[in-house]
């Protein structure tokens, strides 16, 4: 099992950067692949980037790939989304998940976070 808790949101001005830190437990944390995604009001849920367990594979879409950056420190238990020249259509609830770098990757991760608030101004 492992639960997930998000931090780092808030509100920024557009070209800002945010950094999500995503802390997890449970003693199996460092075995899974990790991953964000996003949810904005009236939109389905967006996949934003995924990174294996040992953090060697990354991916993220075509949409966010060169301003967004996921990380992980296993040693800390937690994951990282660097988020640089933000823009309003980046506001959205964020949230952390874990599970194989597949199942994260195609969306359907076991263990979600509870989400974090990022609010981008123009």
């Amino acid at each position: 099992q492992v639960q997930l808790v998000e931090s780092g949101g808030g509100l920024v001005q557009a070209g800002g950067s945010l950094r999500l830190s995503c802390v997890a437990s449970g003693r199996t944390f460092s075995s899974h692949a990790g991953g964000w995604f996003r949810q904005a009001p009236g939109q389905e849920r967006e996949f934003v980037a995924g990174i294996s367990w040992n953090g060697v594979s990354t991916y993220s879409p075509d949409s966010v790939k060169d301003r967004f950056t996921i990380s992980r420190d296993n040693a800390k238990n937690t994951f990282y989304l660097q988020m640089n020249s933000l823009k309003p259509e980046d506001t959205a609830v964020y949230y952390c998940a874990a599970d194989t770098f597949g199942a994260v990757t195609a969306g359907k991760p076991s263990y979600w976070g509870q989400g974090t608030q990022v609010t981008v101004s123009s």
